[in-house]
């Protein structure tokens, strides 16, 4: 009576687990999806913009056809650079926060789906029929101890 009892609890409490699990890892899949696409269009504004470094070379080369005072020898003598490049503060912090939540996301799959074995694992050893109902009732209290923990 006891046996037929407990598996039926068991089996009801890792229904619910696995439901539960399933539900994290559909959300966390969506979720990391969103923040993946996200992250992807806001990564742009850490590198530096090519039409910002064209911009500087055509203005450059205006410069010096505008101008018919300057020399040849004095243009090759000191090439213009383009201003360094520093990502603002703004998109460090956007894009971090972007990579932060898509690693917890991540995490949280992770959990998930050792739940989800931990649950069949679970099943399978309170349920051994090879052992005595008394020893599968101190297997399945020793579960249950570290479940309520």
């Amino acid at each position: 009576m006891y046996v037929e009892r407990a598996e039926k609890e068991d089996k009801e409490q890792a229904d619910r687990w696995q439901k539960d699990a399933d539900g994290i890892l559909i959300f966390t899949g969506l979720f990391s999806a969103a923040v993946a696409a996200l992250g992807a269009v806001s990564i742009q504004d850490l590198r530096p913009n090519p039409q910002d470094t064209t911009a500087f070379y055509v203005g450059q080369i205006y410069q010096l056809l505008a101008d018919p005072n300057i020399s040849r020898t004095s243009i090759l003598a000191t090439p213009a650079q383009p201003p360094p490049f520093s990502p603002p503060t703004y998109a460090i912090w956007v894009n971090s926060l972007w990579f932060l939540s898509l690693v917890i996301s991540l995490t949280c799959a992770l959990l998930a789906t050792l739940l989800q074995q931990w649950a069949r694992r679970y099943i399978t050893v309170t349920h051994l029929p090879r052992y005595s109902p008394h020893n599968r009732a101190r297997i399945r209290a020793f579960f249950a101890d570290g479940v309520e923990r």
